[in-house]
């Protein structure tokens, strides 16, 4: 079996994984969200199918042998998953510190984001240096999806915290603003093409023609 092979193989169980983690975290943070009006809960439950959405479209592109054919429609489903997801946490946001109804306490998702703060950062590390010894920018892309969650995690860990402790509603909202900020940027590189590295210099001289860092 080829190096290849393995890595490909990896890629596709570390994307099950992924899959298999986030559907039950939306269904949590949706539910609980939902139950204490907490725009960044629905918010986070709502990055947990946009990475759903992203690494079902890695899986997609890594069930055939030349996978490589299909790298730029892999990028481009995550990189609109990135943006939906920041257009509906903004107007939801929006409208809740407009006063459309102030977050309550849920313990349920201060237990779910410090779960996520230890559970993603072991998945994003295993699928991003899977997918750069590999080459592909859309593993890379995924990889930072689900570091993205971690990231999204620690916000909602402190906006249901200051909102549960000192009763300020609007930490709340301006921790979806954040989530959504940074989806932003995420879905600009995706549709660029930037998940990887530079290129680097090869034993000739020239640089990587695919863009990324071989680990």
């Amino acid at each position: 079996m080829t190096r290849r092979t393995v890595l490909q193989r990896r890629i596709r169980r570390l994307v099950a994984a992924t899959i298999a983690y986030n559907v039950v975290e939306a269904a949590v943070a949706i539910t609980a969200g939902t139950v204490a009006s907490s725009a960044a809960l629905v918010a986070f439950g709502l990055d947990s199918i946009v990475e759903v959405a992203s690494a079902a479209a890695v899986a997609w592109q890594f069930s055939v042998t030349d996978h490589e054919r299909r790298e730029r429609t892999a990028l481009r489903v995550i990189a609109v998953s990135f943006f939906a997801l920041a257009a509906y946490v903004t107007f939801d946001a929006v409208r809740a510190l407009l006063g459309a109804g102030e977050a309550e306490h849920s313990t349920a998702g201060l237990i779910l984001a410090g779960l996520s703060l230890v559970v993603m950062p072991f998945l994003s590390y295993a699928q991003r240096r899977t997918g750069r010894e590999l080459g592909s920018a859309s593993a890379v892309a995924d990889s930072k999806q689900t570091l993205l969650c971690t990231y999204l995690s620690g916000v909602l860990l402190v906006g249901l915290a200051l909102n549960s402790l000192f009763g300020w509603f609007w930490a709340d909202p301006i921790a979806a603003l954040i989530i959504a900020a940074v989806a932003v940027k995420e879905g600009r590189e995706a549709w660029r093409g930037d998940a990887c590295c530079a290129p680097i210099p090869t034993a000739d001289g020239n640089d990587c023609t695919d863009g990324c860092c071989r680990a």
